[in-house]
């Protein structure tokens, strides 16, 4: 997958304020190899379990030319195969557990906390742009503590962080919970999540964290002398989030025009479209918008100006609707002559005359933060609206198979059983995407909605990206 220029911006800034608070959390950033010995991966044997069919495999460091084959004929040589395959990394547990254990000794060495920017290989069969794709962008943090309560309150700490940044950067509300033990990161203990509602009714797990218990440290023999002098395994976590959060974002705010971005995370914040017919018009106008342009850049907002003379103002509008630019600023000759512009927001409403005096940054930023609110507004009114309480497992089935307005999240008392869940899955095309965080009271009392009997959680279905 390529990201073009107007696409990777959006990562950016989503990735500089995640790489901030990550650091406040007391991370600090690192950086492991591509390349995993296969041996490693295997340590540890959920892990290898859950990633096997994923991945990418190196088996020999040189090409050589077919023999008697034309130019250009390529194949493995033969002389170049690795003593021990590689793995293109999946995800870089392994590896850092590896080096945990050189690295941790004493007490006095946790807790140990690092994060990687990075790219991950897992081999899609079937690939969506953004969502599920062979390589991907992301993020991933991993920790080591004296403790099973540290480390459990670290996890959920990170996915209370992914929850926060989400809703304010990207204006998508989402349901904070625990994965199922079928639906567990593989070496999990306890996997937390955050799962989003597409406009479809459809759910996306947006991040994850996890509660790795000991097993990793066990599997690498990664151990620590407390202050008594004892020798103990250290507890684990590791979190991510990745570039699907670009595709979460196009799902959750976007129309049949094209793109739809918060003012947080929009590379361009602001697009002044100019509108002349003479080359007098466009001076005035040009010199106008310049002046305009200077003053929003000073205030730090993401600007561009559309100056293009071979341009319909019509097809120019359509352009940065199709980029999702918040708003827009239309200049004419007359709108320079009466010292203002001609604001609309991307996501509709009527459009306004701005005065270019003196509190022209104030009111077009308090434009930009409109647009952010109204859109986590209307996210949230549908993961409001479209989360159901059902009275039965039939209600349910066939609200799921009508979908359209009809799908969504469907909030049920769930008596945890792996074999039900399965069968669920089977029927609905449902899946159980968490249990939540809050709430879980609710299930006190209530029968589960599938097997009939006492109920364990209160859990979420949904169908999923």
């Amino acid at each position: 997958m390529v990201i073009r220029p107007h696409g990777f911006a959006i990562w950016e800034f989503l990735r500089d304020e995640l790489d901030s608070r990550i650091k406040k959390s007391g991370a600090r950033n690192a950086y492991f190899p591509l390349l995993i010995p296969q041996s490693f991966l295997s340590k540890e044997a959920a892990h290898v379990d859950g990633f096997s069919k994923e991945c990418a495999v190196v088996t020999h460091h040189r090409l050589r030319a077919v023999p008697g084959a034309p130019p250009g004929n390529l194949e493995p040589d033969p002389d170049a195969k690795l003593e021990e395959p590689l793995i293109v990394r999946p995800t870089s547990e392994t590896i850092i557990w590896h080096m945990f254990g050189r690295w941790i000794q004493s007490y006095r060495d946790l807790p140990l906390a690092l994060n990687q920017w990075a790219n991950v290989v897992r081999w899609e069969m079937r690939t969506r742009p953004f969502l599920r794709t062979s390589e991907f962008l992301w993020q991933e943090g991993h920790t080591a503590h004296a403790t099973a309560e540290e480390a459990d309150a670290k996890a959920k700490e990170m996915i209370h962080l992914y929850a926060d940044v989400t809703r304010q950067m990207l204006a998508i509300p989402v349901v904070m919970g625990v994965k199922s033990p079928s639906e567990r990161f593989a070496g999990a203990e306890d996997t937390y999540t955050i799962e989003g509602l597409m406009q479809n009714g459809w759910a996306l797990q947006a991040a994850t964290s996890h509660f790795l218990g000991q097993n990793f440290a066990k599997a690498f023999d990664v151990t620590y002398k407390s202050s008594d002098g004892d020798e103990e395994h250290v507890w684990a976590t590791s979190w991510g989030i990745t570039t699907r959060m670009i595709g979460a974002l196009i799902m959750t705010h976007s129309d049949d025009t094209g793109l739809v971005l918060p003012p947080a995370v929009a590379p361009v914040q602001v697009a002044l479209v100019l509108i002349f017919k003479s080359e007098e018009q466009r001076k005035a106008v040009v010199q106008f918008a310049d002046a305009a342009f200077s003053r929003l850049k000073a205030r730090g907002l993401r600007v561009a100006v559309d100056d293009r003379p071979n341009m319909r103002p019509g097809a120019k509008y359509y352009e940065w609707e199709r980029k999702g630019v918040p708003l827009r600023m239309e200049i004419g000759p007359r709108d320079a002559a009466k010292n203002a512009v001609f604001a609309a927001k991307r996501i509709g409403g009527a459009k306004q005359s701005i005065p270019v005096d003196e509190d022209f940054e104030a009111v077009t930023c308090s434009l930009l933060e409109e647009i952010q609110q109204e859109m986590l507004q209307r996210a949230e009114e549908r993961l409001k609206s479209r989360t159901r309480r059902v009275a039965s497992y039939a209600e349910m089935k066939d609200l799921v198979a009508a979908g359209g307005e009809d799908s969504g999240m469907f909030l049920v008392p769930w008596k945890c059983d792996s074999g039900n869940e399965r069968k669920v899955r089977e029927e609905t095309k449902a899946t159980l995407r968490c249990y939540p965080l809050e709430g879980q009271e609710e299930c006190i009392g209530k029968d589960c909605i599938y097997s009939g009997d006492p109920a364990t959680h209160m859990a979420v279905f949904a169908r999923n990206y």
